[in-house]
Parts: structure tokens; C-alpha cells; sequence
């Protein structure tokens, strides 16, 4: 235990600032008191987690890995001066497009800029070697300029990501690689006609395919074995079929063995029966989520990015969570909900704080802090959830922020100071608990209301529903009496820190005269303005000035949550009855526009840091040790890797797939 201490203590959680990024390390805890299986078990799935990463480079955009590959060819191979402005540049845009997995900003999804010239770039193509390029059949060097440019340099060539701009076909404005050929209208109405509104056990149609128009016919290509996408599929299969053998119990190699089937096969029905296995394997230490899972990246929030976390339990700080969720029903019954909209019986609600072990696509190099899965309505209404907290990963955000100066910067004044200083890495992980734990598994649809009703505005809307019930009860007594939080001030931090970057400090992520886009930023801002807006009168939230600076200040924390409250109400309903015009109105009044003159003065106060606003993890790098007949006998974990070197060997090692996917 003083070994662990005192190496943590020396360990360098930063690693390189660049752009609007900064990476840093995360620790894998108690790994090393993990047994020889699921070490064993951990490195099999960590290589099943790392062989899906072009997947998402291409599910991102249609060039993303011709554009990687002509980036690391030039960036490995080129015998100029490395020192030239240009070539600094590239060396940016490299790293920035490895971390938003494409071309578009993993966050914002608007296209990156390029620093450097056509022309250097053009140039410096034609002095390396030619076999390196991804060169199609017949193309030479200018003809491959000439096809790519234009998506790297041209403003207006696939310029967004996913776009969710009002009254706009989000479909063919997006460059996300999840349609072909279709407008919106023809997507809805295509899978419109699959749904029958009478199944009570829905399959989320379009979540593992692209949908194209050929020959005239709209139809899907599934991305699995044999399909689109097979050969990483395939590789992805080889490491799960390894793990098999090693699960810890038959729970587990049930669970593992239908994923590997429904990676085959691509059947709907197959995914809601491994992902019934998954919610139910509640003993393994050692989990892992892997596949199509999250909608964000889909403008119509239907097709699903691939990722993969691999992880084991945080045995002590477990004990917390399990204490959330065997209360489940006491929060369910007290919400200020309409009674209608509310679960009778809450069901299979698990939670745990996990360490994370690797992080693989859509999680990587950015990841979320907490997760609740599945993403199936019916299957959290009849079967329950789990929900993570990833304890490993916050740990490293806060040690890494230690000091840095921002909350000099932006809060409001001493007292705030001081419940942000004793209570915010606390209250930070109960929000989180409550959001994942709970948040997202309250409620219930009404009978008959598809799960998509919401269409374009269904992530902002669900992600406020569960971060408003984790407001909602932080405060509550009932808290203090579980024993989780430790007096009646300490909600306090995260009620100040959540208003201050809902209605000011997460504009640092926002290009200065664009909107909000991204639906987690969308939700933080609809809650603070809305309840900023609704408490004007009594004055429970304001924006003062102090020596020129804008600062939240909040007097009245009781009536804050009376509106937190009154919101999730309204959002819960929303969310039940499929209200689509109510969720718009709600969505483009309080969390798309931004106030330009605060918006120009917080970018300002925070450039003056020199912090970055966005951060992600560089993996840890894991090595088998074998016997004389190839057994493992351990697994050795190491952090020594840095950015450009991991990324460069992912791309050596994890490129399965061709370099255009049709």
C-alpha cells in the first residue's frame, strides 16, 4: 500500500497540451492484484477493444483513414525541415485528428481548419514513397490531391459532422459516414415503416448499419462479419473467441458468446439478448462494453459509433453506488414527476464504480466519466440497467486540474471557494452516480410512444432529464441519512460549479460566434438558463460583475432545486409522452444560442490560463508474458507510451479495414 502511494504520488498525469486539448494518464489500480485469469482476460479484451478503432475513424466521415493515412506518411517519412511552419502545423492537425477519430471536432464537429498549405502538403506527398500512400487503383499522387483536397482544405466540403441546425435536412448535411445517397425524410420513412407500434420489445432498427440508396432502392448494409465493416469484425471476433476461454463464470461466457453471434450475424434480436445477458452478470469483477452503442454521432440519433471500455470493480468505492441503487425505489417514488410517468417497480438497477483498463473507440482518446447501458427503453423497463462510475479516470482529471487556476478565475467569491475546495470531487462523482445510476433508468415511456419520437432532440433531452434528477436529490435529506454526503452545505459545490458552466464557462469549447451543438452541452446549458431565466424575478440565480468580470452568483439554493425539480417534471413529461414540438421549443430557446459579449469575455479571462478545455487519455500499453510453450503466466502493465507513439503503432497495428468502406 506506501508502494502505491508513494508511486502515485511521482506519476506524471499530464503528458502534452496542443490546440484546445491537453492528454494526460490514467492509473489502472489494483491491476496488479487481479488474478492470473483475468489479467488474462483484461489483455484479451483490451486487444478486442483496440481492433474497432477504423470503424469509427470511418463512421466519422467517408475520408477519415485515406486523410490519416496520407497525414502519417508525410508526418513518418518527411526529409525537410521538421522545424518549417508547415510541417509544425501538419504535425497539429495530426494530432488533432487522431484525437477527434476524423477530421471534424470530436466535440464542436465542426471541421478542423488546416494551419498549413496546400501546396507544402501537395509537395511533400510527392517526396515520400508512393507504396505508402492509399492510392486507389490506377490514381497517382496529384489525382489523390486532387479527390481529397477539397475535403481537408474546402470550407464549405463536408463542413459539419452532424449538424443539428433547425428546419435543415440533417441528413445531407452531415458528413457522418452513416447514410449514402438518402435524404432525411427518405431515412425516417424508411425505418418508420419497420416500426410496428404495438411491440412492446422494440429492436432500435438502423443502429448497426449505413443507409444507402442504390439503384434506386433505399436498403441498409449491416456492419458485421461478412459486411460492411467485416474485417475489423472479423479481428474483433478473434480476441472475444480468447476471452471466452478465460471468463471468470458461465455468466460471462454467455454473454461473450452472444456478442460474438450477433457480430456475425448483425440481428437486432440478437443484440437485446446479449445486452439481457449483460444487465444480468452482476458478479464478474472484470466487465467490458464493446459494439455500436451510443447515437450521438447519428443527426437522426438512430445509428450507433462503435466503441469498447474494458474495466474491473473498484470493490471499495463500490459500496457507495450499491447504496444508490438499492435505494433505487425510494428515488423513483419521490420524484417530482407526475405519477403517471414514474416506474412502479424499478427493476435490476446495478451500479459500481469501475477502474477503467483500456479505452477503445468512441471512448478514446475523449471518454465519458460515467456510462448507463443499454440504450433499449424496453430492456431498462423489463430487465434493468447497469451504471458506471469510472473511478480511475476522474481521479486523474482532478489531480491533473490541482492548481491550475481556473477556479481563481471564475468563481464568484471565498464561500463557494471554499465548498468547491472540501466537497466537488465528491459531490462531482454522486452527480454522476445519480445521473448514470439512476437518472437515465427513471421514468417510463407511455404506452405506445416510440422511442424515437424525440428524433433530433432526444440525446439533449435525455441527458437532461438525468442530470436534473441527480440536481434534484443531491440536496435531498435523504443523502445525509444514507450516509454519502456529509452535512447540508456540501450539495452546494456541485449546484454552483454546474450553473457556472451551463450558463458561462463551457463557452471556452465554443468557437466565438457559433451555437451549441454537442447535446451533453446542450443539456447543461438548457438546465442553467432555464432555471436562470424562471429564478430571475427572485433574483435565486444572477450574473453580477465584480472588477469587470462576470461571475454566477446564486442566493438562494433552496428555491434552485424547487426548479430543478419543476423542470425535470416538465422534461419526464416530455420524454414519456414523445412530445417532439415541446422538446424543439425547449431545445432551440434555451440551449442553442449564445450571448456573444459573455461569450467573447469568458474566452478571454480563460485564454489568459493557457488551460486547455478538452482532455483525453493516452492508454496504458499491456504485454503478455509467456512461457516456453507460448502460456501466458502474467500480464504486465506500463504508461511510458506517449501520444504520437501510441497512435502511430494503432495505426501499424489495428488498420483492418480498407481505406474506403462501400
Amino acid at each position: 500500500m506506501e508502494k502505491e502511494i508513494k508511486e502515485e504520488k511521482t506519476f506524471d498525469y499530464t503528458v502534452e497540451q496542443f490546440a484546445d486539448l491537453q492528454l494526460l494518464r490514467y492509473v489502472v489500480h489494483g491491476f496488479e492484484d487481479l488474478s492470473l485469469e483475468q489479467k488474462e482476460l483484461v489483455y484479451y479484451l483490451s486487444q478486442a477493444a483496440l481492433e474497432g478503432r477504423d470503424i469509427l475513424f470511418d463512421q466519422n466521415g467517408k475520408y477519415n483513414l485515406v486523410i490519416r493515412r496520407m497525414l502519417e506518411t508525410v508526418y513518418t517519412d518527411y526529409q525537410g525541415n521538421r522545424a518549417d511552419t508547415d510541417f509544425v502545423n501538419l504535425e497539429i492537425y495530426l494530432k488533432r485528428v487522431w484525437f477527434s477519430n476524423g477530421i471534424h471536432h470530436h466535440y464542436a464537429s465542426d471541421k478542423f481548419v488546416p494551419a498549413f498549405t496546400p501546396e507544402f502538403f501537395r509537395t511533400a506527398l510527392k517526396n515520400v514513397d508512393a507504396a505508402k500512400l492509399p492510392l486507389a487503383d490506377g490514381e497517382t499522387v496529384d489525382t489523390l490531391c486532387d479527390r481529397i483536397f477539397p475535403v481537408i482544405f474546402d470550407p464549405k466540403v463536408m463542413s459539419k459532422r452532424v449538424n443539428q441546425a433547425d428546419g435543415q435536412d440533417l441528413v445531407l448535411t452531415s458528413a457522418a459516414n452513416y447514410y449514402d445517397g438518402v435524404t432525411q425524410q427518405e431515412a425516417e420513412e424508411f425505418y418508420n415503416a419497420l416500426k410496428n407500434p404495438a411491440d412492446d420489445q422494440p429492436v432500435m432498427f438502423g443502429m448497426n448499419s449505413r443507409l444507402v440508396k442504390e439503384n434506386g432502392q433505399v436498403q441498409e448494409k449491416v456492419w458485421k462479419s461478412g459486411g460492411l465493416y467485416g474485417a475489423a469484425i472479423d479481428k474483433i471476433i478473434c480476441w472475444l473467441e480468447k476471452a471466452f476461454e478465460v471468463a471468470e463464470n458461465e455468466v460471462q461466457r454467455a454473454v461473450i458468446e452472444k456478442l460474438i453471434r450477433f457480430y456475425k450475424e448483425g440481428d437486432l434480436h440478437t443484440f437485446d439478448e446479449y445486452s439481457i445477458l449483460w444487465v444480468k452478470d452482476l458478479d464478474s469483477r472484470v466487465d467490458f462494453v464493446n459494439g455500436f452503442i451510443e447515437s450521438y454521432g447519428d443527426p437522426l440519433g438512430m445509428k450507433a459509433s462503435w466503441e469498447s471500455i474494458v474495466n474491473f470493480k473498484d470493490l471499495e468505492a463500490t459500496k457507495r453506488t450499491e447504496t444508490i441503487s438499492a435505494n433505487a425505489q425510494w428515488f423513483e417514488d419521490h420524484s417530482p414527476v407526475n405519477p403517471s410517468f414514474k416506474k412502479k417497480k424499478v427493476k435490476g438497477v446495478s451500479a459500481k464504480v469501475i477502474t477503467a483498463a483500456m479505452l477503445g473507440g468512441d471512448l478514446y482518446p475523449a471518454t465519458a466519466i460515467g456510462i448507463n447501458l443499454p440504450n433499449s427503453n424496453w430492456i431498462r423497463s423489463v430487465h434493468g440497467s447497469k451504471s458506471v462510475t469510472i473511478g480511475n479516470l476522474t481521479d486523474a482529471y482532478n489531480k491533473a486540474a490541482h492548481g491550475n487556476g481556473f477556479m481563481d478565475e471564475f468563481v464568484y467569491g471565498a464561500e463557494e471557494k471554499e465548498w468547491i475546495d472540501k466537497y466537488a470531487d465528491l459531490t462531482g462523482d454522486l452527480h454522476t452516480d445519480l445521473h448514470e445510476c439512476l437518472g437515465h433508468g427513471s421514468g417510463q415511456l407511455l404506452p405506445g410512444i416510440d422511442q424515437d419520437a424525440l428524433k433530433a432532440y432526444g440525446s439533449t433531452i435525455e441527458e437532461a432529464r438525468a442530470d436534473l434528477f441527480g440536481l434534484y436529490y443531491l440536496p435531498d435529506q435523504k443523502m445525509i441519512e444514507l450516509g454519502l454526503t456529509p452535512n447540508e452545505d456540501a450539495f452546494k459545490a456541485e449546484y454552483y460549479t454546474y450553473m457556472m458552466n451551463g450558463l458561462m464557462t463551457q463557452l471556452v469549447r465554443i468557437e466565438y460566434g457559433h451555437s451549441v451543438e454537442e447535446a451533453h452541452m446542450r443539456n447543461r446549458q438548457l438546465i442553467a438558463k432555464w432555471a436562470y431565466e424562471k429564478g430571475a424575478s427572485e433574483k435565486v440565480v444572477e450574473l453580477v460583475k465584480k472588477e469587470e468580470k462576470t461571475y454566477v452568483k446564486i442566493n438562494d439554493y433552496k428555491k434552485l432545486r424547487d426548479l430543478f425539480g419543476t423542470l425535470l417534471a416538465e422534461i419526464q413529461r416530455i420524454k414519456s409522452e414523445g412530445d417532439y414540438e415541446a422538446a424543439r421549443q425547449l431545445v432551440e430557446k434555451y440551449a442553442v444560442k449564445v450571448d456573444p459579449q459573455l461569450h467573447a469575455e469568458v474566452l478571454l479571462r480563460y485564454e489568459k490560463l493557457h488551460l486547455a478545455p478538452y482532455k483525453g487519455f493516452i492508454n496504458p500499453v499491456y504485454e503478455a508474458v509467456t512461457d516456453e510453450k507460448g502460456r501466458i503466466i502474467d500480464v504486465k502493465v506500463s504508461y511510458q507510451e506517449g501520444y504520437a507513439e501510441q497512435m502511430l503503432r494503432y495505426s501499424r497495428e489495428y488498420s483492418n479495414l480498407p481505406y474506403l468502406n462501400e
